[in-house]
């Protein structure tokens, strides 16, 4: 007798991280029972890191909304319509438009880890909506390297990937790739490099990491000091003449500007800073130089500390000026199929800044840190109405305590989202979004280069929930709205027969008509595409209909890439070939294959060179060796960095504490003297505190950290259902860090560098 299969097994990714690992689930009932890394897929290759195991408990946990809710007079949730819940919004959203303008509407989100696809459609709601406030996490952490790449490259649009599997000389920068990844199949790449014994790895960290512990070179710097080891690399390189003078001659301007200020850079002075010995920053700084192949991974260590955007500059520069760009091996500016990251003005050619604070946007981000005074503020023009979308702002932006004032004072708050998160309970209207693994997704953050993948992933489960995937959420409102035909008739039988005959190209030339025709509709392209070429594309899957622009945008401009990768075709052809292969390629596929040479293609500046002078940024390299480090006094004694990467922490997507099967708590790390100075031992309750606020937390001896210096996990915080009550789990580390506290430039917050103090709780 033949026995009944119980179980299935499918493809799809990981959305723990930016990586998003192929990973194929074995589903029994809906349940996720076994999770293992996906061998088919391109670019993990069956890699995958301790937790993806657990995404049953994202899929399924006490949190997840399943039906729309507005307050009620008392402050609590009570189930509506969907109907109900779109039509209040939208009439609600065009009175406060009507009155105020569309600049008192602002949208914070954009897609939370792997929910890249369905947040794509979200720049339609916002064009329906009139507001050019788009505020992110990007924003929170990138902005300034963006910023720095513009200036480099010519766009903000043009983004650095590193090529560390091919390199012989690595430098790990402000990062923990073992855990925190970053990179393909990151952990077996770094035992690689480790056991070659012709290649390097270098560190730059405070903190002795887990990447660390295996590199060849530790250069443990004191906390928020990256700037001066920098630059004392850099000054010792162009001094002793180490630069690549040929690559430099051929592919850049600006360099004696740059020659000009290092050359008189004190290198043993600003190493001193650093409290690294010189001979080991000479070291680093001549292997790097003399490397055959070298490449840098840097990340929100130095990016969200003192000097961040400074730090994003010089950290380029020292790949530049030794020629470790545009090579295998090396760092490279990179394709997308979805470009996420694009180019912004600058005020003085036409940006428009934020009405309270005067903030202008980079990459067409507004940054999260201005976010509370903008709406808490009695200037006439401030933010009164917010839209959040697949985000948490309460407990992920600096200052929790701010926030949770501003959104008091907001006259309409709306969240989108597959949890109910603590910005959710401040709402006027929760929208409950489908998981991410029940609806079509996809991962855009396959930064890589020659080669560049795609991942379309198909649902795995129905929801058993009255959710909405974000598309559809955003076509009610434009629709209600009055800014979207409810319907396109002509436009679906048209879409109907391209999908059976896309050589005819009638698809392209009739949206073309339609936009000559009514130009108000230009800006609602993808939800257009989604209305009526999604509802031609196989199980359901609407949401992949701008990928069908985006691939014939992708295969017009790379055209031999593409075909490289194996794609035929000529002309529209190609792009139409390229999205039918994507549609079916369930672990993931390549979709261009570059030769390096066309690398410099992809720069922006006239001539195709790299200008490497940045003068806001040059100037304040000497005036740096004065500077004292951004202690508030004796007050204050310890450095904070707030929001370490731990083996089971994973942001805000897991509500549910169970999935932790270590680190529970979040515990505080702290070096063993400073724990014995303080009568602290491990399981030690402890008030932290800084000049915002205080939380107590778990401290726990660690000798890896530095004297004076502290660290807690980020992921923790948050509410959750047990035995029918609330729980808190672990530290919310936004009591403590500041909006003030951050670069000037991008706004950036200064997470890597709070200071803080220490007293025990009462009882220990």
């Amino acid at each position: 007798m033949r026995k009944t299969r119980m179980a299935s097994e499918n493809s799809t990714a990981c959305i723990l991280c930016s990586i998003n690992c192929g990973i194929r689930v074995e589903l029994k009932n809906s349940q996720f029972v076994k999770i293992k890394g996906d061998r088919q897929h391109p670019g993990s290759k069956g890699y995958l890191c301790q937790k993806a195991s657990r995404l049953n408990y994202y899929q399924h946990h006490a949190g997840r909304l399943s039906h729309p809710l507005k307050k009620a007079r008392d402050g609590t949730h009570e189930e509506i319509t969907w109907d109900e819940a779109i039509s209040s919004i939208a009439g609600r959203l065009n009175k406060i438009k009507q009155q105020y303008g569309s600049h008192a509407v602002a949208y914070y989100g954009g897609g939370g880890q792997g929910n890249h696809l369905c947040q794509i459609y979200s720049s339609s709601l916002r064009a329906a909506i009139g507001t050019p406030y788009l505020y992110t996490a990007l924003a929170q952490e990138k902005t300034g390297d963006f910023w720095v790449n513009g200036k480099l490259f010519g766009k903000q649009s043009c983004h650095i990937t590193e090529d560390i599997e091919h390199s012989d000389y690595v430098i790990i920068l402000g990062a923990n790739p073992w855990q925190s990844h970053g990179f393909p199949r990151a952990r077996q790449v770094l035992t690689e490099l480790n056991k070659n014994p012709d290649r390097v790895l270098v560190v730059i960290d405070p903190r002795k990491t887990e990447t660390a512990q295996i590199a060849d070179f530790h250069l443990q710097v004191i906390p928020g000091t990256d700037a001066y080891l920098l630059i004392a690399l850099l000054g010792f390189i162009i001094q002793e003449n180490l630069q690549d003078q040929v690559f430099i001659r051929q592919h850049t301007t600006g360099f004696s500007e740059v020659e000009q200020i290092f050359q008189k850079v004190a290198v043993e002075e600003y190493a001193k800073k650093t409290g690294v010995k010189i001979d080991k920053i000479k070291d680093v700084a001549r292997g790097f130089a003399k490397a055959r192949n070298g490449c840098i991974r840097a990340d929100l260590g130095i990016q969200q500390s003192l000097n961040s955007t400074l730090n994003s500059y010089l950290e380029k520069l020292l790949f530049l000026v030794t020629g470790n760009f545009a090579k295998k091996g090396s760092n490279n500016l990179h394709t997308q199929l979805v470009p996420i990251v694009s180019h912004s003005k600058e005020p003085e050619e036409g940006a428009i800044i934020t009405r309270v604070t005067g903030m202008k946007p980079i990459s067409n981000f507004y940054p999260p840190n201005i976010l509370p005074q903008e709406i808490n503020s009695e200037h006439r023009e401030r933010v009164r109405a917010l839209i959040v979308d697949s985000s948490n702002p309460l407990l992920t932006g600096a200052n929790s305590t701010a926030y949770r004032a501003a959104f008091k004072k907001l006259d309409l708050l709306v969240v989108i989202d597959v949890a109910n998160t603590e910005t959710a309970t401040m709402a006027d209207y929760i929208l409950p979004a489908s998981s991410q693994y029940e609806k079509w997704e996809a991962s855009f953050f396959t930064l890589e280069f020659p080669d560049n993948y795609f991942h379309l992933r198909p649902p795995l489960v129905k929801s058993k929930s009255n959710t909405l995937d974000e598309p559809e959420i955003y076509r009610r409102l434009a629709v209600e709205m009055g800014n979207l035909p409810k319907r396109f008739p002509i436009l679906e039988k048209i879409a109907r027969f391209h999908n059976r005959f896309p050589y005819l190209g009638l698809l392209p030339l009739s949206l073309q008509l339609l936009f000559i025709k009514q130009p108000q509709l230009k800006k609602q392209v993808l939800l257009i595409l989604y209305a009526t070429l999604g509802k031609t594309l196989p199980e359901g899957a609407e949401n992949a209909a701008m990928l069908w622009g985006a691939s014939l945008l992708y295969a017009k401009k790379y055209p031999e890439a593409v075909r490289r990768a194996g794609i035929k075709g000529r002309g529209k052809m190609l792009g139409e070939n390229l999205f039918k292969k994507i549609l079916k390629s369930k672990s993931g596929m390549k979709i261009s294959s570059h030769y390096y040479d066309e690398m410099w293609e992809l720069v922006e500046n006239p001539g195709g060179k790299v200008n490497l002078a940045i003068p806001e940024l040059l100037s304040s390299v000497k005036p740096l060796i004065t500077h004292k480090q951004s202690h508030v006094g004796e007050k204050y004694p310890f450095i904070l960095a707030a929001g370490e990467r731990r083996s089971y922490n994973a942001n805000q997507i897991y509500r549910d504490p169970r999935w932790r099967k270590k680190d529970h708590d979040g515990v505080m790390k702290i070096h063993p003297e400073d724990a014995e100075r303080y009568n602290i031992d491990n399981e030690t309750r402890v008030l932290c505190i800084s000049n915002q606020g205080s939380i107590e937390v778990i401290a726990k001896k660690d000798e890896n950290m530095q004297i004076g210096y502290l660290s807690l996990p980020h992921g923790y915080g948050f509410e959750y259902v047990a035995n029918n009550k609330i729980e808190k789990n672990g530290p919310e580390i936004n009591m403590l860090t500041s909006t003030e506290h951050c670069d000037p430039i991008s706004k950036t917050p200064f997470h890597k560098y709070v200071p803080v103090r220490l007293e025990l709780v009462a009882g220990n």
